[in-house]
């Protein structure tokens, strides 16, 4: 199933998942490939994005964002490249970010759209340390964790593409870093390749009484991306004025029901009065599109001077996304996971 010029293989949702979406959450679909008319261009995917918060888009509960419709194209991030093109600023070869979704071609009106030229050297990592994923790590920590050199971090899904950025953005920050992440491989990389001080495994049964041990100073800044048991573990470690940014609750994602046992609400909100924690939530593009700039110029810089460094998981085939997305919201990826569309 590799990609043709003359047909458009569309990834559109089936059905609203209740739980872990499955195989069946969305349809792999045929189309004609789409004509660009006046003031359009025609866009070829060369690169997919996989990202935990398309789980959110597949609900139609209320968010920030309106939910994909039953039968719509799923969203998604994309790295594509122009076809056809009748928008000034925009010409065939040219490799383009776009918002393309879950499919081979698109059209566009330019709107949303950044030109990244004929050859930019690693395209797909638009789609990751260099786009969303980097950003968002960036603006999250500097922005609303603000930590101050000595100061503690813990930072969940330590290998995924934000936590990565996050904690070695922590180091070079002159910060002690602890990684939570899923088994001895992810803990490993974390202090072996990343730089992290340490890295707790939170499938281990003793999972709080070694983050305890870690963090022996309290935790002064917490990027918030998982939740559920880890989050828990957290917040009794919890310096005094300790900032928590909240950029995603993956463990949340495909809850029906809240958890079993008591409400831990009245809990939490007394640690945060007590404590006089900042929590806030953040979506990268709302809160922070204008310091995309600054970002591009100071991560740009760290990457090639090695401070910064990243692991991307290509998965080939457009076919495959699905299972990929599967996996993702699993835990099952070791880095930023990116689905190759195009037949380059």
């Amino acid at each position: 199933m590799t990609q043709t010029e003359t047909v458009n293989r569309q990834f559109v949702l089936a059905e609203r998942p209740k739980g872990t979406p499955t195989t069946e959450t969305l349809r792999l679909v045929e189309t004609d490939v789409p004509e660009a008319g006046p003031d359009q261009m025609l866009l070829r995917t060369e690169f997919l994005s996989l990202d935990p918060y398309m789980r959110g888009r597949m609900s139609d509960a209320p968010s920030y964002a309106a939910p994909v419709e039953i039968g719509g194209v799923m969203q998604g991030g994309t790295v594509a490249q122009v076809v056809v093109s009748h928008i000034e600023g925009f010409a065939p070869g040219d490799y383009v970010l776009s918002f393309s979704g879950w499919q081979d071609y698109a059209l566009s009106d330019g709107t949303g759209v950044t030109n990244l030229g004929k050859s930019p050297a690693h395209p797909s990592w638009a789609l990751g340390i260099m786009g969303m994923p980097g950003f968002t790590a960036w603006a999250g920590l500097t922005q609303i964790g603000a930590p101050k050199p000595g100061e503690t971090i813990v930072v969940a899904a330590a290998t995924g593409p934000v936590g990565a950025t996050v904690g070695q953005i922590g180091k070079i920050l002159g910060c002690r870093v602890v990684g939570v992440a899923g088994g001895p491989e992810k803990c490993a990389y974390a202090v072996d390749g990343l730089g992290f001080d340490a890295c707790i495994d939170h499938k281990a049964d003793d999972f709080a009484e070694q983050l305890t041990k870690a963090t022996p100073d309290g935790i002064d800044v917490y990027f918030e991306n998982v939740g559920g048991k880890v989050l828990d573990a957290v917040i009794p470690l919890l310096n005094p004025n300790a900032r928590v940014p909240v950029c995603g609750l993956i463990s949340q994602y495909n809850a029906t029901a809240l958890p079993d046992g008591p409400d831990r609400m009245n809990w939490l909100m007394g640690q945060i009065l007590r404590k006089k924690i900042k929590m806030q939530g953040f979506i990268i593009f709302d809160d922070f599109d204008h310091l995309y700039p600054e970002f591009a110029k100071e991560m740009s810089a760290w990457i090639e001077s090695g401070k910064i460094q990243y692991r991307e998981e290509i998965v080939d085939g457009l076919e495959n996304a699905l299972e990929a997305f599967i996996g993702l919201l699993n835990g099952e990826n070791f880095g930023k996971r990116v689905i190759h569309v195009g037949r380059n």
